[in-house]
């Protein structure tokens, strides 16, 4: 018995997030913004993505205190 062949629905992918801004006076930031420039002005949409993805996960501001050290 032949049963018809057919596809699955396309998936749907939603947006982009916004491009990170780098932080003022973080030079590992502003290294990364010009690294993704770099990237972006040779059609490199991998390496703008790979710059993105670390200049977001780059830690900047207050950490979060370790409940366990002394105060």
């Amino acid at each position: 018995m032949n049963s018809p062949t057919t596809m699955d629905p396309a998936p749907v992918l939603g947006l982009l997030p916004p491009e990170p801004a780098p932080v003022a006076g973080c030079e590992t930031c502003l290294r990364l913004a010009r690294k993704r420039q770099a990237a972006r002005a040779a059609g490199n949409g991998s390496g703008v993505s790979d710059c993105n993805v670390l200049i977001r996960a780059h830690p900047h501001g207050p950490r979060r205190e370790d409940p366990s050290s002394p105060a």
